[in-house]
């Protein structure tokens, strides 16, 4: 099985860097050949030299690598004897240029190497369909102007997707929310409650419970509102599976339990949490809850291990 492969778009840049060590090393034996005693890496910084002298800086932009990778390229270079390195006329600077063993090397690529590299490679591309080359540089194009990272930031968390509670869901918003209870403190009698009679306890008095499914790790998170007064309603048993850490499946969830309470107009959005839940209290602060003495005060005595209090800042 060819992971990289199979995993299609997600794996992309490991399947072009496993693409171009093969080129590389093919090339590799064809300079070899050539006698010339560079890798294929060298071959943009000689043929950038061979048209004129450059700063370094110059030479990153001519090539597209990383300044790092540009200084120790031509510091290997140096110590080959084929190019060299003095100042410029802006003696801030200083200007790489081929010496005349450089030179003597760039002919014989020119004739030996380069012509039988080209001559492959188009023969690979006569057996494609379509412009690759084209395609690599609309790929280029597409990263400069916004890179993957970015792209990444701004879609929509992917796989993701909110689902109502339903009966057959019943057993999922017990485990989810045993599982971190249990692994932080312990379930107490209103937890145990709570979470065997789901529909009782939280939807029958008008609450709401909501689930997040992660696109092949099925049902995640849950989260619930349960009415605890007129126009009340406490955010409880929030949590996510282990194995879904990473996804942001929290956040998602909670987001779109807020936009829930909007809908329904809820006048008094709390939460009641632990200081050993870091984590979970840097997202409700994030998405908008603060601390509130008035919160505990009326509300904190339901659980033994509430020592934080938090409301919803609607404003």
């Amino acid at each position: 099985m060819d992971i990289i492969a199979g995993m299609g778009p997600v794996f992309l840049g490991s399947r072009l860097k496993r693409l171009a060590e093969r080129l590389q090393a093919d090339a590799a034996r064809i300079v070899n050949e050539a006698g010339l005693p560079v890798q294929p890496a060298h071959m943009p910084l000689l043929v950038a030299l061979d048209r004129a002298p450059m700063t370094v800086g110059q030479l990153v932009d001519a090539v597209g690598t990383s300044q790092p990778g540009i200084t120790r390229g031509i510091g290997q270079l140096v110590d080959m004897g084929l190019v060299q390195s003095a100042r410029g006329e802006d003696q801030r600077q200083r200007l790489i240029s081929l010496t005349d063993e450089g030179q003597a090397a760039m002919a014989r690529a020119r004739h030996q190497a380069l012509p039988r590299i080209a001559t492959a490679v188009n023969g690979i591309f006569a057996e494609l369909d379509g412009d690759f080359l084209g395609l690599v540089a609309n790929i280029e194009a597409a990263l400069e102007a916004r890179s993957l990272y970015d792209r990444a930031g701004e879609s929509a968390l992917p796989g993701l997707m909110i689902r109502e509670y339903t009966p057959d869901l019943a057993q999922d918003f017990h485990d989810i929310n045993a599982e971190w209870i249990s692994a932080m403190f312990k379930l107490e009698a209103t937890d145990v409650e709570v979470l065997r009679n789901p529909e009782t306890r939280i939807l029958g008095p008008g609450g709401v419970i909501l689930f997040v499914d992660a696109e092949g790790l099925g049902i995640v998170g849950t989260c619930a509102l349960q009415k605890t007064g007129e126009g009340a309603f406490e955010l409880t048993k929030m949590g996510v599976r282990s194995r879904a850490r990473g996804l942001k499946a929290g956040e998602f969830l909670l987001a779109a339990m807020i936009e829930r309470a909007k809908a329904m107009q809820v006048e008094t959005l709390y939460l009641l949490t632990n200081a050993r839940c870091e984590a979970a209290i840097h997202l409700y602060e994030k998405l908008g809850f603060r601390h509130d003495a008035d919160i505990m005060a009326r509300y904190g005595a339901r659980y033994e291990r509430c020592d934080v209090a938090m409301r919803y800042a609607c404003g």
